[in-house]
């Protein structure tokens, strides 16, 4: 996917003519951690040779508008009304993005309106339109204690026209739609929406995944605090699986179609010796197969430890004699539902290693809905507050249709189409794939060769 600048350009509502009211905070150097001037950007790519295939002037190579405060923003803070909702599964961090959105409209810039609307964007259909509450510093002041959002969330495909005509009736202005690929892309429609009826209303998307699978920022928030979760789960199935006679522990993560939580939890928790991925097909049968080399681990080692991102091996389901195995309907956001690779994977190993004398003890979590719902770690706390701070100032400066996020370590702006442009996977080449590898002593792939390469058997 070749970009340009003007690819990463963000929508402005018009020009900026309010002194902000942080102004005393901001100073004139722009040296000054508290000052972004309105040309800084940040470099798509921080490469030499990625530079130099542009072949354009300096100006010209793809950068992102940086985040921040600025000194003259476009709407007077005191007839603003904000609005915050939160949407799709729940995410670590939830809280505390509510939170630090509420404080810096509220505290900084003297907001005096700022609603939620409950239960994500249902909340803003007519149906529910008056399902709102009012949002306070005293209200928020514990929030981020507590896993989950106060304020609730769904998944659909609601109108946007609708949707419209809400914001329209409670007055508001600025719209925080804080959600994963599904929640950005209905905040695009949004947004395209309010174009199309020529309102001044701004509307700005906080993206959250614990799946870590959304481009065009350096880490999804929650993500840290749910692989930390994941992997104590790894580390007592290990201490179950070697308790036991020929023990299989088997720990299904959430991952549909990047395996970011299961490569991470395992690297943490040095615990496995098995990591399957959405992004590394794999086959059961053969001798470079996965029963073949889980047979040999559990001979040599007494027991194996396997962790299964939830997206997995899908393509195995689409034998026929597994259809009633394999999810095609949709979830009420258009996903896919998945197939329950866990349930093949647990009846196939066990009938191989039965076979082969070795009857199993199956030890299996599926921890997925447990690790979403913690509390944020300490970094996803600094890291959730942080990007509700770039969010607040980029709403008050009246950008619209874009995305807050964090890249080349820098907080910027990202328009809100480029966040489902694509999807952000392991890389099968890459260094932390390797890792895993170098980690687990895993074949590099199980019995599936890539066109003119040899299977290896394996690091260790």
């Amino acid at each position: 996917m070749t970009l340009y600048l003007d690819d990463l350009r963000v929508r402005h509502l018009g020009e900026c003519r309010y002194d902000s009211p942080l102004s005393e905070m901001l100073t004139t150097k722009q040296t000054s951690p508290h000052y972004v001037a309105e040309g800084d950007r940040v470099l798509l790519e921080d490469t030499v040779s990625m530079l130099a295939g542009h072949d354009v002037p300096p100006e010209q190579v793809p950068s992102f508008e940086a985040a921040g405060p600025r000194k003259k923003i476009y709407f007077d803070p005191s007839s603003v009304t904000a609005g915050i909702l939160t949407c799709g599964g729940l995410c670590p961090g939830l809280n505390n993005v509510i939170r630090g959105l509420v404080q810096e409209l509220a505290v900084h810039y003297k907001v005096k309106r700022i609603l939620g609307f409950r239960n994500g964007l249902r909340g803003l259909t007519s149906e529910h339109r008056d399902d709102t509450v009012e949002l306070t510093p005293e209200h928020v002041r514990d929030i981020h204690n507590a896993g989950g959002t106060i304020l609730g969330s769904s998944r659909g495909n609601q109108d946007p026209d609708e949707m419209v005509d809400s914001l329209v009736e409670h007055g508001v202005d600025v719209l925080f739609v804080i959600g994963g690929d599904g929640g950005m892309r209905a905040a695009t429609c949004l947004s395209n929406a309010i174009e199309a009826r020529g309102l001044d209303i701004a509307v700005i998307g906080v993206p959250k995944t614990i799946d870590n699978d959304l481009p065009f920022t350096d880490q999804s928030f929650g993500f840290q605090s749910a692989f930390a979760s994941a992997m104590d789960f790894i580390s007592s199935v290990s201490v179950e699986a070697a308790a036991s006679p020929n023990g299989v522990g088997l720990v299904k993560l959430m991952g549909r179609h990047s395996g970011f939580i299961a490569a991470y939890a395992a690297l943490a928790a040095n615990g496995a010796d098995i990591v399957l991925i959405p992004e590394i097909p794999f086959a059961l049968d053969g001798p470079e197969g996965l029963l073949a080399y889980v047979e040999q681990h559990v001979r040599k080692k007494g027991y194996v430890v396997i962790v299964l991102a939830e997206g997995a091996g899908q393509d195995l389901l689409e034998d026929a004699d597994l259809s009633h195995r394999n999810g095609k309907a949709t979830d009420a956001s258009g996903n896919v539902k998945l197939g329950k690779i866990d349930d093949l994977l647990k009846e196939r190993i066990t009938d191989h290693l039965t076979a082969v004398g070795l009857a199993p003890t199956m030890r299996y979590i599926d921890p997925s809905y447990a690790i979403r719902s913690v509390v944020a770690n300490a970094y996803d706390s600094v890291y959730c507050l942080r990007l509700a701070h770039a969010a607040a100032h980029a709403a008050m400066a009246g950008r619209t249709e874009v995305a807050v996020a964090r890249w080349r370590r820098r907080f910027v702006h990202v328009p809100l189409s480029l966040m489902t442009s694509r999807r952000n996977q392991v890389d099968p080449d890459g260094d932390l794939w390797m890792s895993v590898l170098e980690t687990t002593c895993q074949p590099a792939e199980f019995g599936v060769q890539r066109e003119g390469e040899k299977v290896p058997s394996g690091f260790c």
